[in-house]
């Protein structure tokens, strides 16, 4: 099983690697100390196993775990027992107490690997972004266009609603499914939003016109093309 563990006390991630490098059957590819980073990873790369602490500055660890798009197994370490309920409701395979022992957390990879099955990764339907000081949640369906600002984006929504975040055209173009465009340096288009096109302009369906630059010309002619 490949495993991450994302908790903001480094001595709690050098015990989780200690015990995992003393472990056969899992390995443990990524740790992180920054919540939003360690999101952010296993958005892209999700694990078989998540060890995860609840009680974090930046996002709570229930809360992260409600904005992952599909959660993977979750071992929750954490000093607060308070939170046992809430974490099992999550259906959390074990919930280790600090400080816990290799025999306890042993006995949690053993539980683990009962439920253990190759992974396999759904489609997403969604993305999560930085944004008004929280995880925010974008349905793909709902985005009619993406626009560069230098340093952010700005992703416009249904409704004449958009989101302010701090990120690249390039690297919110990897979180994208089939069906957005390139059509500009500045500009992502969603295919389904597009009404027409002229010359160098794209009209969408809410009646924003965006130019095409000479880069992305040619395969937007060849997707508008009858067939």
């Amino acid at each position: 099983m490949n495993a991450i563990a994302i908790d903001d006390e480094p001595l709690a991630l050098e015990i989780i690697r200690d015990f995992c490098g003393r472990m056969p059957g899992i390995e443990l590819i990524a740790f992180f100390d920054d919540a939003v980073t360690g999101r952010q990873f296993v958005e892209d790369h999700p694990p078989d196993l998540l060890f995860l602490d609840i009680h974090m500055p930046d996002i709570n660890g229930l809360d992260l775990v409600n904005s992952l798009s599909a959660p993977p197994m979750l071992i929750f370490t954490t000093a607060h027992k308070e939170f046992a309920l809430e974490g099992f409701e999550l259906e959390a395979v074990d919930y280790l107490l600090k400080p816990f022992s290799f025999g306890r957390f042993e006995k949690a990879i053993h539980k683990a690997a009962k439920f253990y099955q190759p992974h396999k990764q759904p489609q997403p339907d969604s993305l999560f972004v930085y944004a008004e000081y929280r995880m925010m949640k974008i349905l793909f369906t709902d985005i009619i266009y993406i626009e560069s600002l230098d340093d952010y984006i700005k992703i416009h929504l249904k409704n004449g609603r958009f989101i302010l975040t701090l990120l690249s055209l390039k690297k919110v173009a990897e979180k994208l499914p089939a069906g957005f465009m390139r059509i500009h340096r500045s500009y992502i288009v969603s295919s389904k939003q597009i009404d027409s096109f002229l010359g160098r302009k794209l009209r969408l369906i809410s009646g924003a016109e965006l130019p095409v630059s000479e880069t992305y010309l040619p395969a937007l002619q060849q997707w508008m093309k009858p067939s």
